[in-house]
């Protein structure tokens, strides 16, 4: 069994996708001891997870305890880190900011789909209603195959 003994979902700024997946993963239940973060690939100043992003947990019964937007680091990386990007985009920009990284995959293509996360960024609440229902559903798959592994 490889085991994972940390997550780290990443999208661009770090307010609204990644977010989403961490809330979503650490309501379920996993049969490891799981270590979840979400990052920003690009975060240029340490700004609060986006009003939609908060109105759509606490509409589901979820909320994300962290103050502040976070780049990807290196030290983010430790053994056995599962990097899952919104998009493929965002895959191959990690693998090539963090060489050596072996563990990088578009969250779709992990659980065995296509596709990227769509951004819901300046959308309607109703489209961050729809990437929150699409998280929870490849969120879900993600921990499916984690437990199985």
């Amino acid at each position: 069994m490889m085991g994972y003994s940390r997550i780290i979902f990443v999208c661009r700024s770090n307010t609204s996708r990644s977010p989403m997946a961490e809330a979503i993963f650490k309501s379920m239940e996993t049969n490891q001891d799981i270590e979840v973060l979400s990052r920003g690939s690009v975060v240029l100043f340490p700004e609060p997870i986006n009003p939609k992003v908060e109105v759509v947990l606490k509409n589901n019964n979820l909320e994300l305890v962290r103050d502040k937007a976070k780049q990807l680091d290196k030290k983010d990386i430790v053994d056995n880190t599962l990097v899952l990007t919104m998009s493929e985009q965002l895959k191959l920009e990690v693998m090539s900011n963090f060489e050596g990284i072996d563990n990088v995959h578009n969250l779709t293509e992990f659980v065995g789909e296509q596709g990227d996360v769509v951004d819901p960024y300046g959308g309607t609440l109703k489209e961050y209603e729809v990437c929150f229902n699409d998280l929870v559903r490849l969120v879900k798959k993600t921990v499916y195959k984690i437990n199985e592994e």
